[in-house]
């Protein structure tokens, strides 16, 4: 059931919810202190592109996709090689601008950004989903968003609540259910400040399963953002 209108739509989603805005954000860039742990604090971190990717988590995978692309900027890029997520480059503003210049005025970068958030999050989240038995676009949109803002389904929070997967005779709706509310105590609860302020996404999915909308239909309100049906005459909704 997750047809390419449907994803176009959870994608759609998951853009608000890193981004603000629906449309690829390809240039957006913002530090946070959400590291790796170094002497008991969160060390600060450069998040880069339309769906967020860290310093310290794929963006090394996106500059050397975009170097096998040939883009326009290769060799400014080559000094970062073997550098970004092994050392702290969010103050670099060369490096910084860099990254920006890039996605602003290169297709490459706008194109190695895609195959990252295709190959790195939406595959496989898409695995779970399929392995996991699960049918339902809203079960796609949670654990999409856990695969971007988490980088999995943790087993520490499945560890949390009793329903087992739909492939092994669990209800699927029970599942996404106590999985989201789960979450939602986790992130609301956590040590680093940041992550507490992001309850916005597990709140806006819990709507929707009271809501009984697990098809996705209509209109999902993301973060105060009005996301419509797919529609290929107008594909914006900000």
């Amino acid at each position: 059931m997750i047809t390419d209108p449907i994803k176009d739509k959870i994608l759609r989603v998951l853009r608000v919810m890193e981004t603000g805005k629906s449309t690829p954000q390809y240039d957006k860039m913002t530090i946070f202190a959400d590291g790796p742990s170094r002497g008991g604090k969160r060390m600060k971190q450069i998040t880069f592109g339309a769906l967020q990717t860290t310093e310290f988590g794929n963006l090394d995978d996106l500059i050397s996709h975009y170097l096998s692309l040939d883009g326009l900027y290769d060799s400014e890029f080559e000094p970062f090689e073997g550098r970004i997520g092994r050392e702290q480059l969010w103050n670099n503003s060369t490096f910084k601008n860099l990254l920006i210049k890039a996605a602003r005025t290169d297709p490459a970068m706008q194109k190695a950004q895609d195959w990252l958030f295709e190959e790195k999050y939406w595959k496989p989240a898409l695995k779970f989903f399929n392995s996991g038995g699960f049918k339902l676009p809203l079960s796609m949109l949670v654990i999409f968003d856990s695969f971007i803002h988490s980088g999995s389904i943790l087993m520490f929070l499945r560890k949390r609540f009793p329903t087992v997967l739909p492939s092994i005779g669990g209800d699927e709706k029970k599942w996404i259910t106590q999985y989201i509310n789960v979450r939602h105590e986790w992130l609301k609860n956590h040590s680093t400040p940041i992550l507490r302020k992001t309850i916005y996404r597990t709140r806006d999915y819990i709507r929707e399963i009271k809501e009984d909308n697990w098809l996705l239909d209509g209109i999902v309100e993301a973060n105060g953002t009005p996301i419509k049906q797919y529609s290929p005459i107008n594909k914006e909704d900000d």
